[in-house]
C-alpha cells in the first residue's frame, strides 16, 4: 500500500518541477525485472526511470532507504529515507550515489534459479531482517 499524503498541487510540482511522477492504482507500471531486496516502486521519471523504496513497501514516512533505477538497471541510492526524499526533492537528481546491493533478474522464476525463497509469514522478521530469501 502506498501512502502519499500530497494534494494534487504537491503532486503537480513534483511532476513539473521535480520530474517525479508519483504512481497510483490507476497507473501502475510492470518494470521488465524482479530485483533482490524487494524494490517497491512509488514514482517514475520522465526518462523511464523507477523511484522506490528498499526492502519494503512503499510509505514515505518510513526509514526505508530510496533508490533511483534508471532504464539501463543501474541502482542508485538517493535518500536515506522518505522524508528525507520529499525534503530533497529539488536536487536528487543530483545528490545520487552508486548503490550495488540490489541485483536484477528478468523475472522471478529467474531470480529463484539463484535463491531460495521462504514463506516470510512463518518467520519472524527479526531473524530475517527485511528481505526473505538467501543465497543457494
Amino acid at each position: 500500500m502506498r501512502k502519499i499524503y500530497l494534494d494534487k498541487t504537491e503532486l503537480k510540482r513534483y511532476a513539473d518541477v521535480y520530474d517525479i511522477h508519483f504512481i497510483f492504482d490507476d497507473d501502475v507500471p510492470e518494470p521488465d525485472f524482479y530485483a533482490v531486496p524487494q524494490v517497491d516502486i512509488v514514482a517514475r521519471d520522465s526518462e523511464g526511470g523507477f523511484i522506490g523504496t528498499i526492502g519494503q513497501e512503499s510509505d514515505l514516512d518510513s526509514d526505508a532507504p530510496i533508490c533511483y533505477i534508471n532504464n539501463r538497471k543501474e541502482c542508485f541510492l538517493i535518500a536515506k529515507s522518505g522524508k528525507e526524499f520529499l525534503d530533497t526533492a529539488a536536487s536528487w537528481k543530483s545528490n545520487i550515489e552508486p548503490y550495488s546491493k540490489i541485483t536484477f533478474y528478468l523475472s522471478k522464476s529467474e531470480a529463484e534459479k539463484e535463491l531460495e525463497f521462504f514463506d516470510i509469514s512463518s518467520i519472524k522478521t527479526d531473524d530475517c531482517g527485511p528481505s526473505a530469501y538467501m543465497i543457494k
